[in-house]
């Protein structure tokens, strides 16, 4: 047994054992020290991310000329700039070389972006609208099938809120293929309202009423003038049409009063508002047949009865204004 220990203790050296052992103890120091600085390093770079994109909101949210449209993905830009180079400068403690690493992220986010190119269209869509800028925060917009209030417009989507107090995330390709309208960006707005006289009304005296009705309302513009035109010759009456610009702002108040003044003049005035009505024209076969005591009865029951039908379709009715703020 000590013949084994000694040959043993012969073929090992003693001081090559130690140098090892203090060369991985140096090692491993080493690395737990750049670990600790790559920790702190993504540490501090997510709060400095944050914190810078929390500056940019608050900073450029009070600056006057600024549009407040730009501020969101601007901040959001940043705030990924941040990280990606806090990242970069972790990896380069680790003595891994950043241009390497640069290029092979590259092609990385080349694969990535063609598997996720739904994500990459509304990076891009939420571009072009913040360089055309078609609506800004607040404005009232449509496109498509949504409508709201723009509250703000990210990298990938633009966030709204409708008038019934509903929240909209919605993806900026989807702003970017339809065609956008934008309640909010012109200073009037045309009020058009559709008023059904009967044809044996006086049309010239309705029409000296309707104007008498937004010539006393002050949100009404004289320029351009207002209007009252005959638009068309209806089935059971003359469509009458009333044309006048006012307020963006003062717009479905005017709506609303209007159509409430517009009746009641009318009334005042005795020009009536036909109910739609169908005449029945019968032979005069038909009528020798139904001349008989009963079924005439039943036939002008019958009439009578259709003709109720048919009133009871109630007054014309105008165009439902839309529940929008403009």
């Amino acid at each position: 047994m000590v013949n084994i220990v000694e040959k043993i203790s012969e073929k090992v050296n003693v001081d090559q054992v130690a140098q090892l052992a203090e060369v991985a103890a140096e090692k491993t120091f080493s690395l737990s020290i750049k670990l600790g600085i790559a920790v702190t390093l993504i540490i501090a770079g997510f709060i400095l991310a944050r914190l810078a994109a929390a500056a940019i909101r608050n900073q450029f949210g009070t600056i006057k000329g600024v549009d407040q449209t730009l501020v969101p993905i601007l901040a959001q830009s940043v705030r990924y700039v941040i990280i990606f180079f806090t990242i970069v400068m972790a990896l380069a403690n680790f003595g891994i070389e950043t241009t390497s690493f640069i290029a092979v992220l590259g092609a990385a986010g080349l694969a990535i972006g063609l598997a996720l190119q739904g994500t990459l269209q509304n990076v891009a869509a939420g571009i072009m609208l913040l360089v055309i800028r078609p609506f800004r925060k607040g404005d009232y917009i449509e496109a498509g099938d949504v409508g709201g209030t723009v509250d703000e417009t990210g990298l990938f989507m633009t966030r709204m809120h409708t008038v019934q107090g509903l929240f909209i995330a919605v993806p900026n390709s989807i702003l970017w293929s339809n065609i956008i309208t934008n309640y909010s960006r012109m200073p009037r707005r045309r009020f058009d309202m559709q008023v059904g006289i009967s044809y044996d009304a006086d049309m010239d005296k309705a029409r000296d009423v309707l104007m008498q009705v937004l010539l006393d309302d002050g949100r009404v513009h004289r320029s351009p003038e207002p209007m009252v035109v005959v638009r068309a010759l209806g089935a059971s009456s003359v469509d009458l049409e009333i044309r006048a610009w006012t307020d963006r702002t003062s717009y479905w108040e005017l709506n609303f009063d209007l159509t409430r003044k517009v009746k009641l003049a009318l009334d005042e005035a005795n020009i009536s508002i036909p109910y739609p009505h169908t005449q029945i024209v019968m032979s005069p076969e038909i009528l020798e047949k139904l001349s008989g005591g009963n079924k005439q009865g039943s036939a002008s029951a019958s009439g009578t009865d259709q003709n109720s039908k048919s009133k009871s379709g109630g007054a014309r009715r105008g165009k439902k204004p839309r529940n929008m703020p403009a």
